[in-house]
């Protein structure tokens, strides 16, 4: 049943009230330490800001075409990312040490895993098989596979510092490498090869495949109110913050979960994006806001903690515990054996999940 006219709108107003209302309280709560019932506050509109970044993201999306969407939605969150984790290690230099890997990693697993294994069940629902573009998305995996070795694993294997930590000129190494494998990166998806990360000819062009694209005006208002929603969620999350470390502090978990549990705020917009796309029989789209998501925060955060490190000489460890290694090794593989056939099934996502869950377990009991 169809909602009146005039409760279509109020339904559609909450797009732009959210995102105004979610900067709007950032700017209000920033450096100070709001009550229960403020908290609680802050957490409806952090829900709000979230749906709105995912309904202008789509909105652009639309206007733009693939994979520029995507790009545009994983660029605009992991910037913002990086921001906060830069904020976080400045104020609390001493106990943030490993922030930005805890983060990174976080990333890598919610978006490899989580987002990318919901998607293919999720498209795999609709039709059975789920068909991508096997060359684009497996160039955008070996760029996970590239970025996450160089700047996670290494420092393990270093003989030149003591601990999961790079020297100095190892550091500069990993942060230039990182970003130029990013702006390639972006220049094949976007300039050189778009083709490949396109929907193959004979997949599903989904439901909304031939809906018109708004206009001009609309997308630049879309685009403000994306980057006000995108900046409500990472600064009220942020501003939550104290609530989830003391949640984890009377419950006895590890600190990781706090890096974990912003992460998952983070990559809100994009996992519901993600879902909803391959719902609509758009499984490239998924992919290519998985997959960028993961080249974007180690492309673009591991230079920026880096140079930040190195201004203020904080200490920053990059390098990855044993067992999240061995989760890394098989995410790699398991994606490869995914990607290879540019064909998914319900098996692969549910492999997926499984490695998902695994991440969650292990972060809460490690």
């Amino acid at each position: 049943m169809a909602l009146p006219l005039s409760a279509q709108r109020i339904w559609h107003l909450r797009f732009t009230v959210a995102p105004v209302l979610a900067f709007a309280l950032v700017i209000a709560s920033w450096g100070r330490y709001p009550s229960d019932v403020m908290l609680a506050g802050l957490a409806v509109v952090l829900v709000l800001a979230v749906l709105a970044a995912v309904h202008h993201a789509e909105l652009i999306a639309l206007r733009v075409g693939e994979p520029y969407g995507s790009v545009i939605l994983a660029v605009a969150v992991t910037v913002i990312e990086a921001g906060l984790i830069v904020v976080l290690m400045l104020s609390s230099p001493e106990t943030t040490t490993g922030l930005a890997r805890d983060a990174i990693f976080a990333a890598v697993m919610i978006a490899v895993n989580g987002i990318i294994g919901v998607s293919i069940v999720v498209a795999t629902l609709r039709g059975g098989l789920a068909s991508f573009n096997a060359e684009g998305t497996g160039a955008a995996l070996a760029a996970i596979a590239t970025l996450t070795v160089l700047s996670l694993v290494l420092p393990n294997f270093t003989t030149s510092a003591d601990g999961p930590v790079f020297t100095t000129p190892q550091l500069i190494f990993a942060a230039a490498a990182s970003l130029i494998v990013y702006i390639v990166f972006v220049f094949v998806q976007n300039v050189r090869h778009r083709d490949f990360f396109l929907p193959p000819a004979d997949a599903d062009p989904g439901r909304d495949a031939h809906m018109d694209p708004p206009t001009g005006r609309q997308a630049v208002v879309s685009a403000v109110l994306l980057g006000l929603a995108l900046v409500g969620v990472v600064g009220l999350a942020k501003a939550t913050a104290p609530l989830i470390e003391s949640g984890v502090e009377w419950a006895g978990l590890p600190t990781t979960v706090i890096a974990v549990s912003i992460a998952l705020l983070v990559l809100l917009p994009e996992s519901l994006a993600a879902v909803r796309a391959s719902a609509r029989g758009r499984i490239q789209t998924s992919f290519n806001l998985g997959y960028g998501s993961v080249v974007a925060a180690v492309g673009l955060t591991i230079p920026t903690v880096a140079i930040i490190s190195l201004i203020l000489d904080l200490d920053l460890e990059l390098g990855l515990r044993t067992s999240e290694i061995a989760l890394l090794a098989l995410t790699l593989f398991v994606s490869a054996l995914t990607v290879a056939p540019g064909r998914a099934t319900m098996l692969e996502g549910t492999m997926h999940l499984a490695i998902f869950a695994g991440f969650i377990i292990f972060v809460l009991n490690p």
